[in-house]
Order: C-alpha cells, then structure tokens, then sequence
C-alpha cells in the first residue's frame, strides 16, 4: 500500500479576513508535514495537499470540522510520493481566476448547473441533444478529453467569458460542464445560466472522481494535473492515447514545461524530442541562457519566497 495521499478538493465558502486565514493556514499546513498548493479568497478554498496518509486524515478532519468548509468534498489518490516539495497557501482575489467578480452574475452558492453524479454523466454523454463542454485550457484538453466533447480555444480559464457568443448556438441542448474537479464548472455554468442557456449541467467531482466512479469510460487520454505528476491516467475501461509531440507528431502522453523559464509552455512532448531540444518546446529555446537543466520529466519545481507568517493554527 502506498504511504503517501494527494487530496485535491475546493469549497465555496466565505472567509473573513481571508488573507490571514491564509497566512494561519500555511502554519498549519506545514504542522502536520503536508506539501501541496492552496488558493484562499474571500470565497473560498481551493487546494492539492499531499503527504502520509495520517496527516491527510488530520488534515480532512480540522477542514470538515469548520463549518465554512463542512460541506467539502475531497478527492483522494494514493501515491508513491508526496506530490509536491514545498507547501504554499496563498490569498488571491479568487479560488480559480475567472475575472468576473460581481457576484450577481458569479455565485456558485447561489446558482450553478445541476450536478451530476459521475453514473449521471456517464448515462447522459450519448444522448443526441446533449453536448459536452470542456471548460479547461488548451494544454489541458490537449492532453485529454471526453469522446466528441467541444474544447475552446483558451490559454486560461479568464479566456472563458469570451467565448460565450461562440458558444451561443448551443443554446437549446443540454449542456454538460466538465473539468479537473469541479472548480471551474461551478462558475462557467453559472456564467452559461446567466447568458441564456437553458439547461445546463455540472459533472460533479470532475474527471477526477469520474475516474473513480465509473471507470473514467469514454474519457480519451490522460488528465492534466497541478503537481509534479503532470498527468493522470482515469481510464479503466477503455483507454486510449490521443495527445501528439508538439515537435514531431508522435503520438505520446507525456507533457512537459519548456525548460526556458522564459517561455514555460505546456506542451506534450515524446521522449526522442525531449531529449533532443533539451526538454525545449523549440530550437530557439534551447539557447536561452536561463535554460533550466532537463531531467526527462519536464517538471520544474518553483522556488518560493520566503513568507513570515504568525504561529496560529487553523482558525
């Protein structure tokens, strides 16, 4: 059995004072060992923390304890090794950047798709009026995606209000939301509502726990991930490959960041083109004098800055 967990979880919830929670929150964090990446708003919570198995149980119990975050809903993976080497908890004007702020138009407490269960979901995606709508980046859905799902043509999900007009034609089905974990589906199906569209739903738990749940049938590829797994396999039923090298068009599952600090795209590469531009996404990268060393991962570990916080726990 594997020593270490990777729990990946959000909750829309307010917080007062939401910039200290998040400076009491990293102490806390780093009290129980934990590693990971945590976004705190005025709005809520939005993580992956990783570490032993009793420190994540630790870690779940305080959350579920307060009663802002009660109703949290942790994914949780077994890991070799935690999935992360440093532990972050910073305060930002939202738990996933949207750029729409005003919360007559934007409240995921208030209104959002309807949630579907992963079965739900499953049952509803051959259905002939029914799309299913990607609402992650490009790198993401480049990587993996659900069988005929529409993907936008988005660097972040800030891009997505823009392409509401393009989307506009699919007004009068049912429009089914997906993405990691649900984060993202909770605003953009709420933006969809405000826009017009008439039914309009969520996967709940996203890819994430549809893999769990049913199988991840029908999802073709790997799923991007924010740690230095990079991607995912949530297919079990009846996987498949679908990403091409950047460089070659190889079919690969591998995706790297390119090792000039300077550009740091995502792209999925094969290991012949890795090795051969130096884990670049280009020859012009390659002769950038910040070029970071390529251990055949592609993963680049930030170096963080140093942050004085209070001794309080979690409060």
């Amino acid at each position: 059995m594997n020593k270490f967990q990777t729990l990946l979880y959000y909750c829309y919830s307010h917080i007062a004072e939401a910039e200290q929670f998040a400076a009491d929150h990293l102490t806390f964090c780093k009290s129980l060992n934990l590693v990971g990446r945590i976004i705190v708003a005025n709005e809520g919570l939005n993580g992956t923390v990783s570490g032993t198995k009793e420190s994540c149980d630790a870690y779940m119990a305080a959350i579920i304890a307060d009663e802002r975050f009660a109703k949290t809903e942790f994914k949780i993976d077994n890991v070799e090794e935690p999935s992360f080497i440093k532990m972050h908890c910073r305060y930002k004007a939202e738990i996933v950047h949207s750029g729409l702020r005003d919360p007559n138009i934007i409240d995921p407490n208030r209104q959002t798709g309807k949630h579907l269960e992963p079965v739900e979901f499953q049952k509803m995606i051959d259905q002939e009026d029914v799309i299913i709508l990607d609402v992650r980046s490009n790198y993401e859905h480049n990587l993996g995606k659900f069988k005929n799902a529409v993907t936008l043509d988005i660097e972040n999900f800030r891009d997505f209000p823009e392409k509401i007009n393009e989307l506009a034609k699919y007004k009068d089905k049912k429009v089914l939301t997906y993405c990691t974990g649900g984060i993202k589906c909770e605003k953009a199906s709420a933006l969809l509502l405000h826009h017009g569209f008439n039914d309009v739903y969520q996967l709940h738990g996203g890819i994430i726990k549809y893999g769990k749940e049913a199988g991840g049938e029908d999802f073709e590829g790997k799923c991007y991930v924010f740690d230095n797994r990079i991607a995912v396999d949530v297919n079990t039923v009846n996987p498949s490959i679908v990403s091409k090298c950047y460089n070659c068009g190889t079919i690969t599952p591998k995706m790297i960041n390119c090792a000039n600090p300077e550009c740091n795209e995502h792209v999925t590469q094969c290991d012949d083109c890795g090795d051969a531009l130096q884990g670049c996404c280009s020859t012009e990268c390659t002769t950038n004098p910040r070029k970071r060393a390529y251990d055949g991962t592609g993963y680049y570990v930030k170096v963080p800055q140093q942050v004085n916080v209070p001794s309080k726990q979690l409060s």
